[in-house]
């Protein structure tokens, strides 16, 4: 609709703004002393929705941080769409490899550099100016719903509750999640699914003490050597994971399936340039995006131990520790993995040390069913604003609470992601388009009305 862009053009430079105020809040769930932005945060969302049109809008406490509540609700009569996202971001660390500040948002090259600018801060905001764009034009075709929660980023230890108590009140017809990417805005895609996830971590003890390598070297178990031997056996010769049961309940793909996947544009060359890497690593057999869509995974996300100051220090230390997650396919449970993943480290502890593993959280892997009004009403909606049907692909990354989101709200997930896999999701100078962001408020009105009309 023509009304749409009009509304869109004039208050884009206010929009980008908006965002780019949303970004300077640290709102680092996984850091205590993150707290107090936390709040501001949670403020801050809940003053952009009351901002752009919802009638509603409460921010709940929980036993960790707060989440953001609101509504729009035009007629009963007409279907009701839950938008899911969340305002905390990962710890910036290593500073000292952004080129900018994590939290003093820049543009350049018409991308938004900034911690959340991507995930999730600019995606859910798309689905905020979205309504606003609706609201303002009296062109909302559907009732609309906002959960925004704090702690996605740290395995979403309190929606469960949240969910669980509030079920008449997040009561909808489908969730839309835009906490995914494209292929590239020349070829767009949708998830149609999302990988579960399992990590532990490991800590490995040896004497009780640090001691003086030259003293007690070659004479006492060093942790680092042994945690080191431990995560080493994890996998084999063919990047294939030991642990014992890892594989019993992946469904393998199907032949025709991974047809499908191989018709998805991919450069081996530019994937390599594109990560300063000269040569790809993965379990034998499979592509590069197969092993990123429907493969498990097992990941080492950290390791320390002993002295890592300047200079040089010659310890044996006392301690050691990694932090280990894997991702899950579909039919794998991340309770029966992380089981068999600490089970396996204490099992195989060598000689001269002691093993403790625990748990640190969890999530299902979860597919949306590409028959459903809500991917067509996606798929739709994709096409009228890019010109191409949307490719279906499998994601890599995980959103614990999906799984969690149909299992007691009883409805399904369609995700309309519009970053880029290459947007350093998790890593120094995350990045998110300025073109993507307009992208996403342009599209995401056609989701609401070819969804209100399919129904």
């Amino acid at each position: 609709m023509q009304v749409w862009k009009a509304y869109q053009e004039k208050h884009k430079d206010r929009f980008l703004e908006e965002l780019l105020d949303l970004l300077r809040i640290p709102s680092v769930s996984a850091r205590s002393e993150h707290k107090g932005d936390m709040i501001a945060c949670a403020e801050a969302v809940k003053r952009r929705l009351q901002e752009a049109g919802a009638d509603k809008v409460d921010i709940y406490t929980t036993a960790g941080h707060p989440i953001v509540y609101a509504e729009k609700n035009i007629d009963p009569a007409k279907p009701t769409v839950l938008v899911y996202g969340h305002y905390d971001v990962q710890p910036p660390d290593p500073l000292e490899l952004w080129h900018s500040g994590p939290f003093e948002p820049l543009i350049k090259d018409g991308k938004i550099y900034a911690r959340g600018s991507c995930d999730d801060k600019g995606q859910f905001y798309m689905h905020v100016k979205a309504l606003e764009t609706m609201v303002q034009t009296n062109s909302l075709p559907c009732n609309v719903k906002f959960l925004i929660e704090g702690e996605e980023e740290v395995g979403s230890p309190n929606l469960a509750t949240f969910v669980k108590a509030n079920k008449a009140l997040l009561k909808a017809d489908v969730i839309l999640i835009s906490d995914t990417s494209m292929l590239s805005m020349e070829t767009p895609s949708i998830d149609i699914g999302v990988r579960g996830l399992s990590y532990i971590e490991v800590e490995v003890t040896g004497p009780n003490r640090d001691l003086h390598s030259g003293v007690y070297g070659g004479a006492v178990a060093n942790p680092i050597t042994m945690l080191a031997r431990m995560i080493a056996s994890c996998h084999d010769e063919n990047n294939h994971i030991t642990i014992p049961g890892f594989y019993d309940d992946v469904i393998e793909a199907t032949p025709e399936e991974r047809a499908k996947m191989a018709q998805a544009p991919f450069s081996e060359e530019a994937y390599k340039k594109d990560l300063g890497i000269n040569s790809l690593w993965g379990e034998k057999g499979y592509t590069t995006n197969e092993r990123t869509g429907i493969r498990p995974t097992l990941e080492l996300n950290g390791i320390w131990g002993g002295y890592t100051g300047e200079g040089a220090k010659t310890v044996l230390p006392s301690k050691a520790y990694a932090k280990i997650s894997c991702r899950l396919v579909p039919n794998q449970s991340s309770e029966k993995i992380t089981e068999k993943l600490l089970n396996y480290f204490k099992r195989i502890a060598p000689a001269g040390v002691t093993v403790k593993a625990e748990e640190h959280h969890g999530g299902e892997p979860y597919m949306t069913p590409i028959d459903s009004n809500a991917y067509k009403a996606a798929a739709k909606a994709i096409q009228t604003t890019f010109g191409k049907e949307p490719i279906p692909v499998r994601g890599g990354g995980s959103i614990p609470i999906c799984a969690l989101f149909e299992k007691e709200l009883g409805i399904k997930i369609v995700f309309m992601g519009f970053g880029l896999d290459s947007d350093n999701l998790h890593s120094p100078n995350e990045k998110f388009d300025v073109f993507n962001f307009y992208k996403g408020i342009e599209t995401i009105p056609y989701f609401h009305q070819y969804y209100g009309e399919m129904q």
